[in-house]
């Protein structure tokens, strides 16, 4: 019996025992049995369990109603029961298959990015790295949340991140970095401790909640570390995506005093990775400036190839993937700008 996917064979039968029965108690409620002896009648019928007739069934309309009871209930609990084994296997095998599907498609990264946590930042760290062209997978815990990273195509490990096991099914030892982006500093310290003791070469990048926790971080090996309230996803993103633009422009004495005083000015100074199909993707910079009307500038621009064009020519095109060095007044809005209309993404009790 074909009737398509499992789910609506199961389906499908489940609707022709319950008109099955609900017909059969009629046929007997209509020769004068009670509703409670017509349903008990047609269920020890069906499930064929012969503890007797409630009723004597002396007339021909009787014996017609428990024979085509007989014949259909019987036939439809054959295929009930054997849709949902089917049911059961099939949803049984899909999960294994996947889980090992994706293993085998992690197994062949190099030089990848490991995320751990898929919460907020986590959300929006995939997205920026996704349109950085980024090759990377999510290492989350919650088999529900690691269900909505499949959904969005990307590759996802369930395992704990503080786990050796789940850090190395990631592939921490051919990784070039891994972003601990979970709200627990004490599961950020032990993964950054475990991750750089399985990988001393790897670039670890872990967030912090409390200001305390930075040096303990540090000290535990990470190479940077992200305190929300001073950074986002994104300059996570810009770290992994465009590390020397993000030294040059973090790291030095002078950057950081030029960056406090465009902070005292009201500006802000940042890269934004051009994504895919953007409303801006494909223009040049003097379009996209002339578009913006005056809320930003462009000052660098790096390919995704690794290329940084320093004061770039009002003529050259923004492709998918490059990183857009600009000086606005907020950052959020320009990025916006850059992005195609936005699409309802669920990541744990949040929609963004």
């Amino acid at each position: 019996m074909d009737l398509g996917s499992p789910g609506r064979t199961l389906f499908s039968i489940v609707l022709f025992m319950v008109a099955l029965v609900a017909l059969a108690t009629l046929g007997y409620m209509a020769a004068g049995w009670s509703f409670a002896d017509a349903s008990y009648m047609v269920l020890l019928t069906v499930y064929t369990v012969g503890y007797g007739e409630v009723h004597p069934i002396s007339t021909p309309y009787l014996h017609a109603i428990t024979m085509a009871t007989m014949i259909l209930g019987c036939t439809g609990m054959i295929l009930l029961t054997g849709a949902l084994v089917q049911f059961l296997t099939i949803t049984q095998l899909q999960r294994v298959f996947g889980v090992k599907r994706m293993q085998a498609e992690v197994d062949r990264l190099e030089g990848h990015v490991i995320v751990v946590g898929f919460g907020r930042i986590g959300l929006m760290l995939v997205k920026e790295l996704k349109a950085g062209g980024a090759k990377f997978v999510v290492l989350e815990q919650s088999e529900a949340r690691a269900q909505q990273v499949r959904e969005l195509g990307h590759l996802c490990i369930v395992g704990d991140a503080t786990d050796e096991r789940s850090l190395r099914d990631a592939g921490i030892t051919r990784a070039h970095t891994l972003a601990s982006v979970l709200p627990d500093d004490a599961a950020n310290v032990f993964i950054t401790l475990s991750a750089r003791s399985l990988n001393p070469a790897i670039e670890i990048i872990a967030r912090g909640e409390m200001p305390s926790t930075e040096a303990k971080l540090l000290q535990a090996g990470a190479n940077k570390v992200v305190l929300p309230t001073h950074i986002g996803a994104e300059r996570i993103a810009e770290m992994i995506l465009f590390p020397e633009t993000a030294r040059f422009l973090r790291a030095s004495a002078k950057m950081q005093e030029l960056e406090r005083t465009l902070r005292g000015l009201g500006l802000d100074m940042s890269v934004v990775v051009v994504p895919e199909k953007g409303a801006l993707t494909g223009h040049t910079i003097a379009e996209i400036e002339r578009r913006a009307d005056g809320p930003f500038f462009v000052v660098q621009l790096n390919r995704q190839a690794g290329e940084a064009i320093t004061t770039p020519d009002r003529a050259t095109k923004v492709q998918a993937g490059d990183g857009v060095v600009i000086v606005s007044r907020s950052g959020q809005a320009v990025r916006a700008m850059f992005e195609a209309p936005p699409e309802e993404i669920r990541a744990g009790r949040g929609r963004f």
